[in-house]
């Protein structure tokens, strides 16, 4: 697959903290799949995704966003993605409908445009009754919930997750899922990190395994069980095998 084909192609991408944080990784994601990157704390998977964000610079390699060079157009790489850290920032004295319009605006999406779309994300997410309500006294579901609307609310192509479903009850958890699946059913691509390996093994369509910052598993549930020599292993268990066999 090219950079041209793929939704995210990174080359031999490279980042440094002392010790390698990403070490020459290569990994490419088909455009309109949700991909699972897992790993153990430390393995590089955040680093990473940030660097796809445009909030860490590589040491080294290539970033291809849906085709276009990270590097070389970066406002247009940007405007196909949205991503989504573990612990998104609110503005704790804006209502629901009013962030997710200042989101917009940010973005330079017309106010005619902005509001039927946001109040529509807001009914997907079941916010609606929440509306007339300051963002800082929302749960942490709730707060996610938002977050998540304001990474839909330009019609990203890309939607990358950092740990999406961390600390949420199972009811906001499923709204999550389901919004994600929504969306590559749509023809989007959804990139997710996360140490609930249930959820990798339910949504994913394909997994990849990184340690010390490199690649070294990759594929569906089916071809990790081939790389293990495993048809009966669940993807915890394959993912211990890997990790360990990689230390």
């Amino acid at each position: 697959m090219t950079s041209d084909q793929a939704a995210l192609a990174l080359v031999q991408l490279s980042k440094n903290f002392g010790r390698p944080a990403v070490d020459q990784l290569n990994l490419s994601v088909k455009r309109g799949e949700l991909y699972a990157l897992l790993g153990p704390n430390g393995a590089g998977k955040t680093t990473t995704l940030r660097m796809v964000a445009g909030l860490l610079v590589p040491d080294g390699g290539s970033i291809h966003i849906l085709g276009i060079d990270l590097a070389r157009d970066p406002a247009a790489a940007k405007q196909k993605l949205a991503y989504l850290p573990d612990d998104p920032m609110l503005y704790n004295k804006l209502k629901p409908l009013e962030y997710l319009e200042f989101v917009a605006g940010l973005w330079g999406i017309e106010p005619a445009e902005a509001q039927p779309r946001a109040r529509e994300l807001l009914e997907w997410l079941d916010l609606t009754q929440h509306i007339d309500e300051l963002t800082e006294g929302f749960s942490r579901g709730m707060k996610q919930k938002l977050a998540l609307a304001g990474a839909l609310i330009h019609q990203p192509e890309l939607i990358i997750l950092d740990e999406p479903l961390t600390g949420l009850d199972a009811a906001a958890a499923r709204q999550v899922k389901d919004v994600l699946l929504a969306h590559v059913k749509k023809g989007g691509t959804v990139i997710l990190t996360t140490h609930i390996l249930d959820v990798a093994e339910r949504l994913a369509e394909r997994i990849g395994i990184i340690q010390h910052g490199k690649l070294i598993a990759e594929g569906t549930l089916e071809e990790l069980r081939s790389q293990t020599n495993n048809a009966a292993a669940s993807l915890e268990e394959m993912f211990l095998q890997l990790t360990e066999s990689a230390k």
